[in-house]
């Protein structure tokens, strides 16, 4: 079976073909993704992300026969629909700070983390207070609203005409659901918003088939069915929740870099640094840590050569070059330390590559020891390509690393919604602990430094 998979990541939008038999991406059609920054506040360009979904899937169609869709998308965002399934207002951009406005009042009728595992955080990184935002400062629009989506089941309402939600994206860091219950927060009740939420579906459920127009659209098959979709992050973490032994840890990388453990050991969250309760596609919770360590490699590495060499290596870790916390605050385990380098005079592009690259996952090792990770630690999509990221990481948590072979850690785990049952072992080249004890003293310096 060929599975298209819509991804539409906060950085990019990807649609790719996945087969099946043989859990591989053949194809695969990506864009930049970045927001409009209009009135009435900045938003994302749905309609030229769905140009580019049937725009893909006409040509990928062509290529090879498309038998089912699936959908994936970043987390944070919700969509609000009038009864003609047209948007009643944008959909809003999750960076944007306008919700910090009226940061008093949501935090006077948001739950606590005790009952929804959401922290709280800065400007709409919960989609509760986006639309809380938008209920008090658009009334009218907002009175328009027939049904409240998340993102994913947006576009599956527009490739079938079905309204849909999903416990994946509900359970991420929204406010809006309770994992220890499987049921809306006390927050939509005490909003009015339950009538608006769309009946909550299974991520495997078939939606039902694409709407006549898309079939003669793309020229996909009229009864090509639609899956109901899922959190990206959770989309990586699917093929280990259906053949790996806990405990495990899973590592999702792109803009955001989010940490999953499974089976790890039993540690208290502190929402203060970003923990979290994400919920899988299981239903089940999954302590769960994140900063945006994509965006933060952009930054660090923006306009110099990635290229390095041992050398190098062993340069930065002889004089103990240290990139400190955090490049993008606001999130992440230290929220609130400003950045800093130590020992970093006069570095070549290659050194300051492996320094950016150790910072990446020592943030990444401090994620996974918050959430009490253990075992095997699986990283997904780009970061599995750096092996120096690859080698910290296990340097720092003194366990294997594994580097999934699959270009986009989100595309197989969405597609395995169209399976019955398949199962996939982690894939992929798997990186011990360095024997060279240069390695663990730079970890242990650098979580010295960040305790000071």
């Amino acid at each position: 079976m060929i599975v298209a998979v819509i991804d539409i990541g906060k950085t990019n939008a990807k649609v790719a073909l996945v087969d099946l038999a043989t859990l591989s991406e053949i194809a695969l059609r990506r864009i930049a993704n970045a927001p409009v920054r209009q009135a009435p506040y900045p938003h994302h360009d749905v309609e030229a992300l769905w140009t580019f979904i049937l725009n893909s899937l006409t040509d990928l169609n062509r290529e090879r026969r498309i038998d089912a869709i699936s959908i994936t998308t970043h987390g944070a965002t919700g969509v609000l629909v009038d009864a003609a399934g047209e948007l009643a207002l944008p959909v809003l951009d999750y960076e944007f700070d306008g919700p910090d406005q009226l940061a008093a009042g949501c935090d006077a009728a948001r739950p606590p983390f005790a009952e929804t595992g959401t922290p709280r955080l800065p400007i709409g990184l919960n989609l509760g207070a986006q639309f809380f935002w938008q209920q008090k400062q658009f009334p009218a629009e907002f009175a328009r609203a027939a049904t409240m989506l998340m993102y994913p089941q947006y576009w599956a309402l527009r490739l079938t005409g079905v309204a849909a939600n999903e416990v994946t994206s509900l359970g991420c860091h929204t406010d809006l659901w309770n994992p220890w219950t499987s049921d809306y927060s006390s927050l939509v009740d005490r909003m009015g918003w339950r009538r608006l939420m769309a009946p909550v579906r299974p991520a495997r459920d078939r939606l039902g088939p694409i709407l006549p127009a898309i079939a003669q659209r793309t020229g996909l098959a009229p009864q090509t069915p639609v899956f109901c979709g899922l959190h990206d992050s959770n989309a990586s973490l699917l093929p280990h929740l259906l053949s790996d032994a806990p405990p495990f840890s899973v590592v999702s990388t792109g803009t955001w870099v989010v940490s999953m453990a499974v089976g790890g050991r039993k540690v208290e969250l502190d929402p203060a640094r970003d923990t979290l309760v994400n919920v899988n596609a299981l239903g089940d919770p999954v302590p769960s840590a994140r900063f945006m360590g994509g965006r933060e490699f952009s930054l660090l590495t923006e306009g110099q050569p990635q290229e390095w060499s041992e050398v190098d290596v062993d340069a930065v870790l002889a004089r103990q070059v240290q990139l400190l916390p955090s490049t993008q605050q606001g999130s992440g385990p230290f929220p609130h330390r400003a950045a800093q380098w130590h020992n970093a005079d006069d570095l070549s592009s290659g050194q300051r590559f492996a320094a950016v690259s150790f910072y990446l996952a020592l943030m990444t090792a401090t994620c996974l020891e918050l959430i009490g990770g253990d075992g095997p630690t699986t990283v997904e999509g780009p970061f599995a390509r750096n092996p120096l990221f690859n080698r910290m990481l296990a340097a720092a948590t003194a366990r294997s690393v594994i580097a999934s072979e699959a270009s986009t850690g989100t595309s197989i785990g969405a597609a395995l919604l169209a399976s019955d049952g398949i199962e996939t072992a982690s894939k992929g080249e798997q990186t011990e602990p360095p024997a060279e004890p240069v390695w663990g003293d730079y970890a242990e310096a650098w979580r010295l430094a960040v305790r000071t």
